[in-house]
C-alpha cells in the first residue's frame, strides 16, 4: 500500500470475545456486515498501522465478531482493541451520479436556492427516516443561528450537490 493511498475508516475494534482471540467489531457501514465487503483491512492504533487478514467471522447479537490470522490468544488480541479499521479509498465502489459518500459532503458550503449562505456541513446524522446535515452557521449569520439541522431529502430539500464547487443548494428557510 503506497503512502499516497487515502485510507477510509470503516469501523472500530471493540472488545475481545472469548479466549481464542476473536474480536468484536463496531461497523460504521450502512449494513453491519457490509464492512466485510472491503478488504484488505488495516488496523490503526495510535501511530501504528498493520494490515490483517480476516480468516473467519460470525454475526453476534447486533454486531460481528472476527478472527484475525495469527491471533489465537485473548491477550494478544487485547492489543488490537480500540484500533480503527481502515481500507484504501480505492476499495470503495463507484457511486451513481446522485449518490455521495458522507465524507464527500462534510466541509461543503450550503446555500439556499435564493442565494443565502447557511454555512458549512460539519457532520451528518442518521435518524432512521433520513440522513440530516449538521450545518455550522457562519459567524455573522443574519438569523443568529449557530447550527442548522437540514434533512437530506433529495429533490424535496436538497436541490443539487456540486462536488466540483463543494456546494449544496437547498430549498430551506434560513430562519429555521
Amino acid at each position: 500500500m503506497s503512502k499516497e493511498e487515502k485510507q477510509i475508516t470503516l469501523g472500530k475494534v471493540g472488545a475481545v470475545y472469548g479466549i481464542k482471540g476473536w474480536l468484536k467489531i463496531h461497523s460504521f457501514t450502512g449494513e453491519t456486515d457490509a464492512i466485510l465487503d472491503y478488504f484488505p483491512w488495516s488496523l490503526k492504533l495510535g501511530n501504528k498501522t498493520q494490515t490483517v487478514e480476516i480468516t473467519d467471522w460470525r454475526k453476534h447479537n447486533k454486531g460481528l465478531i472476527v478472527k484475525v490470522a495469527g491471533i489465537d490468544d485473548r491477550d494478544i488480541a487485547q492489543a488490537l482493541v480500540g484500533s480503527e479499521i481502515q481500507t484504501s479509498e480505492a476499495a470503495l465502489p463507484e457511486l451513481s451520479q446522485d449518490d455521495f459518500y458522507w465524507r464527500d459532503l462534510i466541509g461543503m458550503s450550503v446555500v439556499t436556492n435564493k442565494g443565502y449562505d447557511l454555512g458549512v456541513v460539519s457532520d451528518i446524522m442518521e435518524t432512521g427516516a433520513n440522513d440530516v446535515l449538521v450545518v455550522k452557521a457562519n459567524l455573522n449569520d443574519g438569523f443568529s443561528k449557530k447550527e442548522r439541522l437540514i434533512p437530506y431529502l433529495f429533490e424535496q430539500v436538497i436541490e443539487s450537490v456540486s462536488i466540483e464547487n463543494k456546494q449544496i443548494c437547498v430549498d430551506w428557510d434560513p430562519g429555521f
